[in-house]
C-alpha cells in the first residue's frame, strides 16, 4: 500500500476548493465580515439573526399552533439567545442533529452606577467580562452598545461609535516616561481592573449648578435618550472594540475582527440553516441550531446553555408536532441526538509555537478543527467524545470533502479551556467540539483564515443534513 494512503498529514483548506468554490468562499467571507461589523453584542446577534430568519420564512414557534415536516421555526430566549429548527420527517425520538455555538464575547461591561468625574474627565467604571488581557484594552477606540430600560419600562437601544461622525471612547495608558516602575511588574499585575474606566466626556456645562463634567454628560444623555442616572442600574451597557472587521494580507487569506470567538461558528450555524431552508427538500432528522449566551463566563444564567430553556424548546417541538412529550420521550430524543459543539480553538502562533504540541495542534488554514476533548490538565471539565462518534463525524466529513484537522488547545498543563459541549453531553447527547481555529483569541482583534471560515460553514451544513 502507498505510504501516502496510510499516514496522516494536514492539508490546507484552500487547495481542496475549486476556482468556483473559492469565488463562493469570498462571497461568504464578505457576508461574514458584515455580520461581525454589525453584531458586536449578543443582543445584536439575536436581532440580526431573527431578521434574516424571518426573511427566509422562519416563524416564531410560540406563534404557531402546529408544526409539520419542513416547518422552519425559531425561539428567542430573553433577547440574548436563540434556538432555530427545521423539522424533519422522522419521529423526534429518533434524535436531533444539533449544532451549538455561543454569541457572547469578551468585553467591558459597566458597573451598576458607572459615571464619575476625576481631574476634569468624565468616565464610566467597568467590569471586564470573560477572559481578557487587560493591557490590550488600553488606548484603543471603543464603541458603546447599550440596552436601557427607563422608569416606565420602555426599552432604549443605543449604539454610539459605529456610524461615521460618531464619537468613540477609550481608556488611557501611562506614558513610558513615567512607567519605569510599572513596567517592572507582571502583565497580570500592572493594570488594576478597577482602573479600566472608559473616558466618556471632558466639557463642563456652565448652565448647571455644579458646572461639572459629569453633570454635562448626564444632561446630554437625558436630552438625547431621556434617561437619568438611576437608569444605569437597569441597563446592559457594553464597551467593545471600534475596529472594523476586514481581510488581512495581500491575498485576503485571513480575516481580522472582534468577536470571532465565537461568532465565526455562530454565523456558520445561521448561514447553514438559512441555506438549507432554501432547498426544496425534506430531510429525515430535525435540525437544531443553538446560539447561546454566557459561555465566556462559565455558561451560567438564564440565557446560557445550562439553563432549562433548551429543554423547554425541545418540549415545545414535541408538543407542536403532536409527538409524545413525556419525560421519557424527550430524554430519549436527546440520547439519540448528535451534536457539534461549535466553538473556536487556538491555532499555532508562529511566534509562540513552543506552547503547542505541533503534532496535535491546529494550523491556520488547515480546515475546521475537531477536538476530541477540551478541558485542562487531566481532562478536567472536559467532554471526551467516544471513538465511535469521532469515526462517524470524520467519515461524514471525508465523504463531504470537508478539510479538517485534529487539534488540542496547547500543551498539557500550559492552560486549557472549556466549551458548552459537556452540558449537552451530560444529557446523553453525543458531542464533539468542532470549530474554526484562531490566532489572538480573546483579543480585541482576532484572526481567522478565510478558507477555514468557509470550510466551517460547509462542515456545519453537511452535518445538519447528513449525520445519522
Amino acid at each position: 500500500m502507498d505510504l501516502n494512503e496510510i499516514k496522516y498529514e494536514k492539508k490546507t483548506a484552500i487547495e481542496s476548493l475549486s476556482k468556483v468554490e473559492q469565488d463562493s468562499m469570498f462571497v461568504y467571507a464578505n457576508e461574514y465580515i458584515k455580520f461581525l461589523n454589525y453584531a458586536k453584542t449578543e443582543y445584536k446577534c439575536v436581532e440580526l439573526a431573527v431578521r434574516e430568519l424571518e426573511e427566509a420564512g422562519f416563524r416564531n414557534i410560540l406563534e404557531m399552533e402546529k408544526l409539520e415536516t419542513g416547518s422552519k421555526v425559531y425561539f428567542v430566549n430573553k433577547e440574548r439567545a436563540l434556538f432555530i429548527a427545521i423539522i424533519g420527517s422522522e419521529d423526534l425520538q429518533k434524535g436531533l442533529n444539533i449544532i451549538g455555538a455561543h454569541i457572547d464575547s469578551p468585553r467591558l461591561d459597566t458597573k451598576p452606577m458607572p459615571l464619575f468625574e476625576k481631574q476634569n474627565i468624565a468616565m464610566m467604571k467597568t467590569q471586564y467580562y470573560g477572559g481578557i488581557k487587560k493591557y490590550q484594552w488600553l488606548t484603543i477606540p471603543l464603541s458603546m452598545y447599550a440596552v436601557i430600560y427607563n422608569k416606565k419600562g420602555e426599552k432604549i437601544d443605543i449604539v454610539v461609535g459605529e456610524e461615521y461622525g460618531d464619537p468613540v471612547f477609550t481608556i488611557t495608558d501611562l506614558l513610558p516616561h513615567l512607567a519605569r516602575e510599572e513596567m517592572q511588574k507582571k502583565a497580570s499585575e500592572f493594570i488594576d481592573a478597577e482602573n479600566l474606566s472608559v473616558i466618556v466626556g471632558g466639557f463642563k456645562d456652565k448652565a448647571t449648578d455644579t458646572e461639572s463634567v459629569k453633570a454635562n454628560i448626564l444632561k446630554i444623555l437625558n436630552k438625547k435618550y431621556g434617561i437619568t442616572e438611576i437608569d444605569f442600574a437597569r441597563s446592559d451597557i457594553r464597551f467593545v472594540p471600534n475596529f472594523k472587521a476586514s481581510f488581512v494580507g495581500f491575498d485576503k487569506a485571513m480575516i481580522a475582527g472582534y468577536g470571532q470567538d465565537d461568532r465565526v461558528c455562530s454565523y456558520a450555524v445561521l448561514a447553514s440553516l438559512l441555506n438549507i431552508s432554501k432547498e426544496d427538500k425534506v430531510y429525515p432528522r430535525t435540525m437544531v441550531g443553538l446560539l447561546v449566551d454566557k459561555e465566556e463566563i462559565g455558561s451560567e444564567g438564564s440565557t446560557s446553555m445550562s439553563s432549562s430553556a433548551f429543554e423547554l424548546f425541545v418540549n415545545i417541538l414535541f408538543e407542536k408536532t403532536n409527538s409524545s412529550n413525556s419525560g421519557y420521550a424527550v430524554l430519549n430524543a436527546l440520547n439519540n441526538s448528535y451534536m457539534l459543539s461549535a466553538d473556536v480553538s487556538a491555532a499555532v502562533d508562529p511566534m509562540h509555537e513552543g506552547l503547542s504540541d505541533i503534532q496535535n495542534a491546529n494550523l491556520l488554514g488547515s480546515g475546521i478543527s475537531i477536538e476530541k476533548y477540551t478541558g485542562s490538565g487531566g481532562k478536567y471539565s472536559a467532554n471526551d467524545a467516544s471513538a465511535k462518534y469521532m469515526s462517524k463525524v470524520m467519515s461524514l466529513f471525508d465523504k463531504s470533502q470537508i478539510t479538517y484537522q485534529m487539534g488540542t488547545l496547547g500543551k498539557i498543563d500550559k492552560g486549557g479551556g472549556g466549551t458548552i459541549a459537556y452540558i449537552l453531553a451530560n444529557k446523553g447527547v453525543e458531542v464533539v467540539d468542532c470549530g474554526t481555529a484562531l490566532l489572538s483569541m480573546h483579543s480585541p482583534y482576532e484572526l481567522s483564515n478565510t478558507a477555514d471560515v468557509y470550510m466551517t460553514y460547509k462542515a456545519y451544513k453537511s452535518f445538519f443534513k447528513d449525520i445519522k
